[in-house]
């Protein structure tokens, strides 16, 4: 019999919240591409960034990026559309897995990639003459 290819890369010996978190990421991920229907938000140019799950597994932190998104008016309606969801979310996961409880989960704005391209812009300054 051949065995499910594995989706969650971290092996065995890591903690079990790093193997819930990335339980979480996937499956958070199918479900915002395949079954949320807010038409407020693109589902394409939304990703889930990271997931962050505290150590006895009662929240999981997830990090959103909005691709494209330049003032912080999108940020603020993006947050308080998945945290309207979370519900939704946390129930979807609850059928897709066999853990006793499943997290409550907190929505926070990954802000990575704008601090990322304003070094890189920074950086280019400092280096012309």
């Amino acid at each position: 019999m051949r065995s499910k290819q594995r989706l969650y890369h971290r092996p065995k010996n890591f903690g079990r919240e790093l193997r819930v978190a990335d339980f979480i990421r996937v499956e958070l991920t199918d479900l915002l591409r395949n079954k949320m229907r807010d038409p407020r938000v693109n589902v394409s140019d939304v990703s889930i960034s990271d997931v962050k799950v505290s150590r006895d597994l009662a929240y999981a932190d997830v990090y959103v990026a909005w691709h494209g998104a330049s003032d912080n008016a999108p940020e603020e309606e993006l947050l308080s559309v998945m945290q309207n969801a979370a519900g939704f979310f946390r129930s979807e996961l609850a059928q897709r897995h066999s853990m006793r409880t499943t997290p409550e989960l907190r929505f926070h704005f990954d802000r990575t990639e704008a601090e990322a391209q304003r070094i890189e812009e920074l950086l280019a300054r400092a280096r012309r003459p």
